[in-house]
């Protein structure tokens, strides 16, 4: 079960690096094109494909590609405690809220389910170390 939600999830991505590509040549074609936005998205855009890929990777073999899964589950988590920072002080829209229902369980599933499957302390995944067998 977890392999498949580390799958599915991390296939996701891809569609969100899709909306940021998307939204990238929104800026660069709109009538006054948003100066300094154009670069970061198209970026960011193929840098959550790769993670989609890396994580659908990852799926095939847990026990092996855990730092792949666990690193990913920080990322979420780390949007999960910005969203939390920024909404209540005016540094992001209060729609960005629903980021925590998406990547609080997803980041909290990948890291936990991570600590699982190595055996490992949530330090030693962090270092990346081989799981126990």
């Amino acid at each position: 079960m977890l392999q498949k939600f580390v799958f599915w999830t991390g296939a996701s991505d891809f569609l969100v690096g899709a909306g940021a590509i998307a939204g990238a040549i929104g800026v660069a074609t709109a009538e006054e094109a948003v100066v300094g936005q154009f670069v970061p998205l198209m970026t960011l855009g193929m840098f959550l494909m790769m993670a989609a890929a890396c994580l659908m990777w990852a799926s095939q073999d847990m026990v092996n590609r855990a730092p792949v899964i666990f690193w990913q589950g920080l990322v979420r988590l780390t949007a999960v405690l910005s969203v939390i920072y920024a909404v209540p002080n005016q540094l992001a829209e209060q729609w960005e809220y629903v980021l925590i229902l998406i990547d609080g369980p997803i980041g909290l599933g990948y890291v936990l389910g991570m600590l699982k499957v190595t055996g490992l302390s949530f330090f030693e995944c962090l270092l990346c170390k081989p799981a126990r067998t």
